[in-house]
Parts: structure tokens; C-alpha cells; sequence
């Protein structure tokens, strides 16, 4: 009597886990929270950093204490890090998709596409007459390659921009936010700036 009941209840617990099992945490988080979670995880994990290091300072003794500014300032790099992000970054689901691989960058569009390599680059500008605007890059013998703002794995792109010797971040992020229009030369290789001085 006592095995059938503990066969019941081990049959039981099975069936519970089985059941539980396949309510995942994403069932229950709608898609697009969960893509806005996504976007602000770097600045919610900074956030929390900050918080940590906070009450470190206030109520830790010993080592907890003396490590507490350096969580603080983790925290407020990675949250400054993920708030450039987030301003460089568009409503995705453009036209085509990006890939960043290696330093290089390829675009696969529907009508258009290509591969540049960071190192080779000379120039980066930033279309507005196109709309949505479009990233211009451009490579010695090679077309350059217009990539959307909004196309899919586009904010993959600010890593690789930032790779760029000399880039600077805030005029790439005012190109974006104030371009009105306008074609925006926000980078070009020292090289190229020396040559077209001489000429």
C-alpha cells in the first residue's frame, strides 16, 4: 500500500514538472517588452550596479566598503555605454540586415548589398535625403555600401563605428539626431583628410 502510494505521488511530481516545465518565463513576458528590455539592459544592469555599490558604501564594512566605489563606477560606465546605444539606435525591422564579422561589415538588402572592411574604410557619412536614412560607407575599388538606419542588426553597427580611429562619438550620435535632411560627413580616415589638404 505504501509503495503504490509513493508510485502515485512520484507520478504526480512528474506530471507537476512536466507541466511547469513548459511554462517558460517567456510565455509570459509579451514580445515587445521583452525587446525593450533587451534595448535598456545595459542601462538596468548599470542602474543596479550603482545601487549595489550605494549600499556597499553605506552599510558594508571591510572589503565590501573599500570595493563599493569601484561597483559604483562600473555601474555608471555600463550604464553610460548602454544610453549611447540606446540614442544611436532606430526602429529596426528595415530592409535587409547587417552583420559585423571580423571587422567586416556586410549588408544583405533586397535589392542591394555588399561587404566593407573597417580597416580599409575611408569615409562615413550619413544620408538624410534617403528615407529612412542611410549609412554611406566607403572603400577604395569598392561601391559604397548604403546601409538603412532601421535595417535588421543595425545597432550592431555603433561598435563597429566606434572602432574607427578618430570617430567621435557625439558627432555620430548628432548626425543622427539632427540631421534634418542633410548629408552628414561624420568620419573620415586621417590619410585621406592629409591627402585631399595637398591636393
Amino acid at each position: 500500500m505504501g509503495i503504490g502510494r509513493t508510485h502515485e505521488a512520484h507520478i504526480g511530481y512528474q506530471r507537476c514538472r512536466n507541466t511547469l516545465g513548459g511554462l517558460r518565463l517567456s510565455s509570459f513576458v509579451r514580445p515587445e517588452a521583452k525587446a525593450a528590455i533587451w534595448r535598456w539592459r545595459e542601462v538596468l544592469i548599470g542602474a543596479a550596479l550603482i545601487a549595489l555599490g550605494a549600499l556597499w558604501t553605506l552599510r558594508a564594512v571591510g572589503v565590501l566598503q573599500w570595493v563599493s566605489p569601484l561597483i559604483i563606477f562600473a555601474g555608471v560606465a555600463l550604464a553610460w555605454i548602454g544610453w549611447q546605444r540606446l540614442r544611436f539606435g532606430t526602429d529596426s525591422g528595415g530592409r535587409g540586415a547587417v552583420e559585423v564579422d571580423e571587422g567586416q561589415i556586410t549588408y544583405l538588402g533586397p535589392l542591394s548589398g555588399g561587404s566593407i572592411a573597417l580597416r580599409e574604410m575611408t569615409r562615413l557619412t550619413l544620408e538624410g535625403a534617403h528615407y529612412p536614412a542611410h549609412w554611406r560607407l566607403e572603400q577604395p575599388g569598392v561601391d559604397p555600401l548604403m546601409i538603412p538606419t532601421n535595417a535588421v542588426q543595425a545597432e550592431a553597427l555603433f561598435d563597429a563605428f566606434s572602432s574607427l580611429p578618430g570617430l567621435r562619438t557625439d558627432r555620430l550620435l548628432a548626425a543622427l539626431e539632427t540631421h534634418q535632411g542633410r548629408s552628414v560627413v561624420v568620419w573620415e580616415k586621417a590619410s585621406t583628410l592629409t591627402s585631399l589638404t595637398q591636393t
